[in-house]
């Protein structure tokens, strides 16, 4: 059900959208919620002849300083590469500077058609279910063009739980806003005198759940792409803490075989 969300309004002044992001960057950093995905991602990683992973609709960094924290444990070997089609800036740099091998592209980027530059495993955080149809096949489709394995991340679906979840994101936000850095002074008036940002926090939320693809209509989106055989496909939930993460994992296919039987 592709319902408007603000966040993808261009007339929603930045520094609200800002917010908004921050807030999910704070709860994905602190819940490391992408914990049992991380050997999706190493996976992922061994189809990219560059080591880097490419963030498109990063946000506000997501949960992308803890991945890159645990990805880089050892040894400084994976860089990620922060983007969006409203960058925010700000918040990408204060990301870069708490992990190492994190970076941003200052300038929009648009996840359908990706600067042939950007090689590495392509990742979408959260962020699918803001595409319709046509533009989340062309997403597959431009990274299947690029021969460049994607990775798509979701911690929300259209059931009951989900939707009450997301019902409650603005006692979440309440919660959690004196706790996110840096302090603004703009972030606790519109929380807490004029709470806007709860209410578009709430709105969003439930409107992501209605709007987010089951494992089968991604199965379907996958199958409509050109060259879709070309490629080893893994789609499944995967548990997380109370929740899950549905996850696809496209690989360019070492052999001309038929794709991976999880499709």
């Amino acid at each position: 059900m592709h319902l408007f969300e603000f966040e993808d309004q261009r007339w929603l002044p930045a520094t609200l959208r800002n917010f908004m992001t921050d807030f999910l960057s704070f709860l994905a950093n602190k819940t490391g919620m992408y914990r049992p995905i991380v050997s999706t991602l190493e996976r992922g990683l061994q189809a990219s002849e560059t080591s880097q992973i490419v963030d498109l609709g990063s946000g506000g960094g997501g949960g992308l300083v803890w991945i890159a924290n645990e990805l880089n444990r050892d040894s400084e070997r994976v860089r990620i590469v922060m983007t969006d089609w409203y960058p925010n800036v700000q918040a990408f740099q204060r990301s870069s500077a708490q992990a190492p091998g994190l970076d941003f592209v200052e300038q929009p980027v648009d996840a359908r058609a990706v600067p042939r530059e950007l090689r590495g495993l392509r990742t979408l955080f959260l962020c699918f279910h803001h595409f319709r149809e046509d533009d989340a096949k062309g997403i597959l489709q431009d990274a299947i063009h690029a021969c460049q394995p994607v990775a798509i991340f979701e911690a929300q679906d259209r059931s009951l739980v989900s939707l009450l979840a997301m019902a409650f994101s603005p006692i979440t936000l309440l919660l959690c806003t004196p706790l996110i850095r840096p302090w603004n002074g703009w972030r606790l008036l519109f929380t807490y005198l004029i709470p806007i940002l709860p209410m578009l926090v709430m709105w969003d939320g439930v409107v992501s759940s209605l709007r987010t693809y089951s494992e089968s209509e991604l199965r379907d989106l996958v199958h409509g792409c050109e060259g879709a055989f070309s490629y080893d496909w893994d789609i499944q939930k995967v548990k997380s803490g109370p929740g899950f993460v549905l996850q696809l994992l496209g690989t360019p296919a070492k052999t001309n075989s038929l794709p991976d039987r999880r499709l």
